[in-house]
C-alpha cells in the first residue's frame, strides 16, 4: 500500500507473507484525504427532518410529549382506583406509549435532531472515487467547544479494506538520511560508534538526535513515528538537561487565573494531561478574586545538603558535632562555605549522630537558583577544611539523606527546605454558595475529616491536603523546575475555619519546602522560559537577588490554595465524580491504537 502522506521522521513498513499488499488492493493504491469545505447546495440541515421550521418542529414534539404523559398518568390512576392490571392496555394507550417513546427520543437530545434525521433520511454515501482516490466529506458535528473535555481532533474515517495477508513484522524505515548519516546509523547499530558520542563527533546536536532516533528504531524494531524530532533546540540541553536525546514529549499547557495574590494578578501556566485540573484551579482563582485576593508570607529561604561522615568512635563523632555547632566557629565555617559562590551564603548547620556516624545538615541561601549544586560546592569546601583538624574523618557521601532531597521526610516538614510559604484568603459566604456551589460549614467539616483526620489515619507525612501535588507538578513542569522535587515541595497542610460569625470561610495553605528557581536547569529552555516570563519571574533579579525565586514560590502556594479550595468544594457538593466522568474520560477507541 502506497501511503502518500509522508512524515519527516520515520515510516513503518509492513512485511507480509504471500502476495504483496499492493497487488491485493484495487487499482494499486488507495488514498484517503479529508476535504474541509461546506457545500451550500448539498448540505443537509437539521430543520430538513420535517417540512416545518425548526421552532415549530420542537414545539410539536414538546406538545406531544407532555400530552401523552398526562394522558398515560390519568389512565394509570384510573386503573389503580379500579384495581385494573396496569399491563392490560387499550389501543389508545398503545398509541400513546408509542408517541411517548418517539417524542422522548427526540427530546433526549433536543438539538439532537440529527438522530431523528438519520431515521427519516437515508444515509448518504460519503465515499466517492475519483482518479484512484477516495474522498471523505465529513462535517464536524460537535456540539460543544474543545475546552469541554472532548477529543478535539476530527476522526479520519477509512473505508473497509480488502483482507490482506498476515503481518509478521513492523520494520521502521528511514526516509531522509543522507548517505553519510546512513553509514553512521549502521555503525551505531553495530556498536562500533557509541551513541553517547554522537554530539561530540558530529558537532550537530539535531543531526545526532536524528541518527540516534533512527538507530534505536532499527535496534528495537519498534517505530518512534509518534515521538517528534523536529522543532526543538537540542543544543540548548547539551550538557545540562538531557543526555542522548531522541526527541521530545509534548505536554499541553493550560492557563488558570488570573490569581490575585498580594495585590497583583498572575496567569498561572500549568502543564498537565489531567482533565479538570486547570478548570478546577481556575474556579478557585475566580473565588479568590471575587473575595478580594489572597495574601502570602515567606517564612524561610534556605536550601540544604547533609553529608555523612564516619569516625572510629562515637566520641570522636560527637567532638566534630560540638565543633561545628559552636557559635564561635560559625563565621570561619561560613567564610569557607561562601567562597565558591556569589549568592550562596551559609545560614546554619544542624547535626545528628547515629552511632559513630555524623550527619551535618547545611542550610544556605541560593539567590534565584534552586541551589542544589551551589550548596553542594559549599559543603565540599567545608569538608575539605575540616579534614585538616579532623584527619580521621571519613567522608562517606556528600549527601547522607538527612537533607532530604526528593523523598518525603519529617526533617523537611518540620525544619523546611527551599522556600517556606504560608498563603491565606477569606472567601465570602455568597462566593462559596454561588461560585463553589457549597456552604461554609460543609467545607470546614470536610477539611477536618478528610485533610486532617483522614490524613492522620493514613499516617501521612506532609500530606494534610487534598491535591497540592497536582498543582505543584503542573507548574513545575511548565516552568522548568525539577519534577522529582515535587515530593517535598508538595508538603502542605490545608486549614479551613468559619469566620465572621460563620458567614465567611478562612482558608490557608502552609508549605514548608517549596524548591524552585528561576535560573539554571530547565528554566533556560524556550518554552519553560516563556512560562516564567508570563509570571514575571524569568531569570535572575539583579536588583534584588533571590526575589524572583521567592515570588515564584509564593505563586505556587497561591495556586495550591486555589486548587485546594475548588477540589474541596467539588467533593463537598458531590461534583467530583460527575465532572471527571464528563471532562476527564477519553472517548477514543484504544483497541484501534497500535501498541507496536
Amino acid at each position: 500500500m502506497d501511503v502518500r502522506r509522508r512524515r519527516s521522521s520515520s515510516l513503518v513498513k509492513k512485511v507480509t507473507v504471500g502476495e504483496p499488499v499492493v497487488e491485493s488492493m484495487e487499482k494499486n493504491s488507495l488514498k484517503v484525504k479529508m476535504v474541509e469545505q461546506h457545500h451550500d447546495d448539498d448540505a443537509v440541515k437539521a430543520c430538513d427532518v420535517l417540512p416545518l421550521p425548526i421552532y415549530l418542529t420542537n414545539a410539536a414534539f414538546f406538545t406531544l410529549f407532555f400530552s401523552v404523559v398526562y394522558f398515560l398518568l390519568t389512565r394509570w390512576r384510573e386503573k389503580i382506583r379500579s384495581s385494573t392490571p396496569l399491563h392490560v392496555v387499550t389501543l389508545s394507550e398503545m398509541v400513546a406509549i408509542s408517541a411517548f417513546i418517539t417524542s422522548f427520543v427526540y427530546l433526549l437530545g433536543f438539538f439532537g435532531i440529527d438522530f431523528v434525521q438519520s431515521i427519516f433520511r437515508p444515509s448518504h454515501d460519503v465515499w466517492t472515487s475519483e482518479d484512484d482516490e477516495v474522498v471523505m466529506i465529513k462535517e464536524d458535528t460537535r456540539k460543544v467547544p474543545c475546552g469541554a473535555g472532548i477529543d478535539c481532533s476530527i476522526p479520519i474515517l477509512a473505508p473497509p479494506l480488502p483482507s490482506v495477508p498476515k503481518v509478521v513484522d513492523l520494520v521502521p524505515v528511514s526516509v531522509d538520511l543522507t548517505e553519510e548519516d546512513e553509514e553512521i546509523v549502521k555503525s551505531v547499530v553495530a556498536g562500533t560508534t557509541p551513541s553517547y558520542l554522537l554530539e561530540s563527533k558530529l558537532g550537530d546536536c539535531r543531526r545526532a538526535a536524528a541518527i540516534r532516533h533512527e538507530a534505536l528504531q532499527r535496534v528495537t524494531g519498534k517505530s518512534l513515528s509518534g515521538l517528534p524530532l523536529e522543532g526543538f533546540d537540542y543544543a540548548s540541553i547539551l550538557g545540562q538537561c538531557c543526555e542522548m536525546p531522541i526527541g521530545y514529549v509534548q505536554i499541553p499547557v493550560g492557563i488558570a487565573g488570573p490569581l490575585l495574590l498580594d495585590g497583583k494578578e498572575y496567569s498561572i501556566p500549568m502543564a498537565t494531561t489531567e482533565g479538570c485540573l486547570v478548570a478546577s484551579t481556575n474556579r478557585g482563582c475566580k473565588a479568590i478574586m471575587m473575595s478580594g485576593g489572597a495574601n502570602s508570607v515567606l517564612l524561610r529561604d534556605s536550601m540544604t545538603r547533609a553529608p555523612v561522615v564516619r569516625f572510629a568512635t562515637a566520641k570522636r563523632a560527637a567532638e566534630l558535632k560540638f565543633y561545628v555547632e559552636e557559635p564561635a566557629n560559625f563565621d570561619t565555617l561560613g567564610a569557607v562555605f561562601n567562597k565558591s559562590s556569589r549568592f550562596g551564603r551559609l545560614q546554619s548547620i544542624k547535626c545528628a549522630i547515629a552511632g559513630k556516624n555524623l550527619y551535618m545538615r547545611f542550610s544556605c541561601s541560593t539567590g534565584d537558583a534552586m541551589g542544589m549544586n551551589m550548596v553542594s560546592k559549599g559543603v565540599q569546601n567545608v569538608l575539605d577544611f575540616l579534614q585538616t583538624d579532623f584527619p580521621d574523618m571519613d567522608v562517606i557521601g556528600i549527601s547522607g539523606n538527612y537533607c532530604s532531597d526528593k523523598k518525603p521526610a519529617a526533617v523537611n516538614w518540620i525544619e523546611g527546605r527551599g522556600k517556606s510559604v504560608v498563603c491565606e484568603v477569606v472567601i465570602k459566604g455568597d462566593v462559596v454558595k454561588k461560585v463553589l456551589k457549597t456552604n461554609v460549614q460543609a467545607l470546614v467539616e470536610l477539611n477536618m475529616l478528610k485533610n486532617l483526620t483522614g490524613s492522620a489515619m493514613a499516617g501521612a507525612l506532609g500530606g494534610f491536603n487534598a491535591h497540592a501535588s497536582n498543582i505543584v507538578s503542573a507548574i513545575f513542569i511548565a516552568t522548568g523546575q525539577d519534577p522529582a522535587q515535587n515530593v517535598e515541595s508538595s508538603h502542605c497542610i490545608t486549614m479551613m475555619e468559619a469566620v465572621n460569625d460563620g458567614q465567611d470561610l478562612h482558608v490557608s495553605v502552609t508549605m514548608p519546602s517549596i524548591e524552585v528557581g528561576t535560573v539554571g536547569g530547565g528554566t533556560q529552555l524556550a518554552s519553560q522560559s516563556a512560562c516564567l516570563n508570563l509570571l514575571g519571574v524569568k531569570g535572575a533579579n539583579r536588583e534584588a537577588p533571590g526575589s524572583n525565586a521567592r515570588l515564584l514560590a509564593t505563586i505556587v502556594a497561591g495556586s495550591v490554595l486555589a486548587g485546594e479550595l475548588s477540589l474541596m468544594s467539588a467533593i463537598s457538593a458531590g461534583q467530583l465524580v460527575r465532572s471527571h466522568m464528563k471532562y476527564n474520560r477519553s472517548s477514543r477507541d484504544v483497541t484501534s491504537v497500535s501498541s507496536t
